[in-house]
């Protein structure tokens, strides 16, 4: 899949160029997750990554969660999520360890800061937070916040400057307006310098001028302009008319 660049790294230079297939650890495609026709693609022939911000689509169960765990763990941060410091995080294992199977090209800026937003994880994540608290931070109370003030108050403390960012559906929890402030600080910090992938289910967030949008699915992974998505098309056609989508529904 070719690359598409965007304003992003300091002299249009990436944090993470490339990932790719590492030629000493074949693929079994026969067995999980590599079944998945985007994991497949991607521990088989790579990926050449965008500077900026990219953002994976796709429906449940099309690799996009995998994917961002596996980049995570290729880039040396803890794949259940937090920074590469907070390796003593940890939950109950569900990633499928296949990052080791992929070697990263990196460009000659390393960041100075990476993070993971996982949604899945982030309950623990705020007890952890918690309980190691950074002296250089005021008190932090994450379990005191509704759970998507809390998410709010993790991008707004960890995704704060130029770095390398990748975040599992950070709008999940997220209200419309919400997602709108999501929207803008992912523009914001592309525009700084730093290289963002993100998977979602909004539009929304799909929207943010100048991102390099893939979908996924059957086909594995491909780039898309955001008209053409799966996902926009069926909000505007159920926006348009949700009586029809009921009817269709409930009939069954």
């Amino acid at each position: 899949m070719a690359s598409q660049d965007s304003a992003g790294w300091v002299g249009g230079e990436r944090a993470v160029r490339a990932i790719r297939s590492d030629p000493g650890a074949p693929v079994d495609t026969t067995r999980w997750p590599a079944t998945v026709p985007a994991v497949e693609q991607l521990l088989c022939e790579g990926l050449e990554l965008p500077a900026g911000l990219t953002v994976l689509v796709g429906e449940n169960g099309s690799g996009k969660s995998t994917v961002i765990e596996m980049l995570a763990e290729a880039c040396g941060l803890n794949p259940q999520g937090g920074s590469a410091a907070g390796r003593l995080f940890r939950v109950r294992d569900s990633e499928p360890r296949a990052g080791a199977q992929l070697i990263i090209e990196r460009g000659p800026l390393r960041p100075r800061w990476s993070y993971f937003l996982r949604a899945d994880t982030m309950h623990s994540l705020y007890t952890y937070l918690e309980e190691n608290p950074n002296p250089r931070r005021p008190p932090e109370r994450f379990h005191e916040l509704s759970h998507g003030e809390g998410f709010l108050q993790v991008l707004r403390t960890r995704v704060n400057q130029p770095g390398f960012y990748l975040m599992d559906e950070p709008d999940a929890p997220l209200s419309f307006t919400a997602c709108l402030g999501l929207a803008g600080l992912l523009h914001d910090v592309a525009a700084e310098g730093s290289q963002a992938v993100v998977a979602t289910h909004s539009p929304i967030v799909a929207a943010v001028p100048g991102a390099a949008i893939w979908e996924l699915g059957d086909w594995g992974i491909r780039t898309s302009r955001w008209e053409d998505l799966h996902i926009v098309n069926a909000w505007r056609g159920f926006m348009d008319d949700p009586d029809l989508y009921f009817r269709h529904l409930l009939a069954e």
